[in-house]
């Protein structure tokens, strides 16, 4: 089958690979998308994802498709099923999985870092993993559940309560899903940091009150004009030291900072800790997505979270490893990988 295998750092090689081996609990799915994720560029990079790489692996955790084949022992599924995955597959077993923190499990696999994935043209992922995609939900949209479901595990942690102000600083698609999900909890004024203006205007179409240059303009005076002066929340989803700091500068008192964005392993902030205690701030940061897989492809089938506006292209496997080498490229949207092209 076709397949992008990861073999190192700058070195992704689109070939032939052997079928995945379907044990009696697994489910083969014929890929239809698969997200090209801010981890898998770190991957490609050569930094730590959220688990660790061992080359050559197929890379590619955010994807949907049609069930091929099931294993002897599987009773939900059936060829022809539509479904998602939930990339990460806990144990069951384990302290941190018997005391209600799988995400934490001690011995995870993970389907497009710790094993093969979804940048090829099939994918055999146990059954516990799986999710029938709803009727109204396309395999492109289906693609977009793990990052939504990441997201909501942050959104849940940020304590977002109606009528609160919050900033989202970068208007990438994870800014753009935060964006939407603190309206639904229930925020009344939101910003949207972001330097793109494309990305700014979906973000005005997505519900943004207030939608900021932070490389032209100040944001601190653009936000109390817009009667900001209170910030409840920042959630921060670029992953650089300069916009988290940026984040903990423009919180307000008793405020959450929520640091989502994946900086590399080894770069750090500069925290004043005055700050920190003169504001009593709360510094938050979300791994992965425990317990959100479902609430997510709800929230999607339902029409309520566009998971569309912020896909700028879906590609074949040929043109990974541009997409994955180029920021130019990446800065213009969402990509979504399709084997079939």
């Amino acid at each position: 089958m076709k397949s992008a295998v990861f073999y190192g750092k700058h070195d992704l090689r689109v070939e032939d690979h052997e079928m995945p081996h379907t044990g009696p609990k697994d489910v083969l799915i014929q890929i239809k998308a698969c997200g090209v994720c801010g981890t898998d560029v770190h991957i490609y990079e050569g930094d730590k994802g959220a688990a660790e790489v061992t080359p050559p692996t197929i890379l590619g955790h955010e994807f949907s498709g049609v069930i091929a084949q099931v294993g002897s022992e599987v009773t939900e599924y059936k060829p022809g099923d539509r479904v998602c995955i939930d990339p990460n597959c806990y144990c069951g077993s384990c302290e941190p999985c018997r005391n209600g923190v799988a995400h934490y499990c001690e011995h995870m696999i993970g389907y497009g870092t710790t094993v093969n994935g979804g940048f090829a043209e099939y994918c055999a992922v146990n059954e516990r993993q799986v999710y029938k995609l709803g009727d109204n939900t396309t395999f492109e949209q289906g693609a977009m559940t793990e990052p939504v479901a990441c997201c909501l595990h942050g959104i849940d942690m940020c304590g977002i309560r109606p009528g609160h102000q919050v900033v989202i600083i970068g208007g990438g698609m994870i800014g753009l899903l935060m964006l939407q999900l603190a309206r639904l909890a229930g925020a009344a004024r939101i910003a949207l940091l972001e330097p793109v203006e494309s990305k700014r205007a979906v973000g005005r179409q997505l519900g943004a009150d207030v939608c900021i240059d932070p490389l032209t303009e100040n944001a601190e005076a653009r936000l109390k004009e817009a009667g900001m002066t209170w910030i409840n929340t920042v959630i921060e989803c670029v992953g650089r030291p300069s916009t988290i700091e940026q984040a903990i500068d423009l919180a307000g008192n008793k405020a959450v900072v929520m640091m989502f964005g994946l900086t590399r392993p080894d770069e750090t902030i500069s925290v004043k800790p005055f700050q920190i205690f003169q504001k009593e701030l709360e510094l938050k940061a979300s791994y992965i997505n425990p317990y959100t897989q479902k609430r997510a492809l709800d929230l999607i089938d339902s029409g309520r979270l566009d998971v569309s506006s912020m896909v700028c292209d879906v590609c074949g496997l040929d043109r990974l490893s541009e997409i994955l080498s180029d920021p130019a490229l990446r800065a213009k949207g969402k990509y979504i990988i399709s084997p079939e092209k």
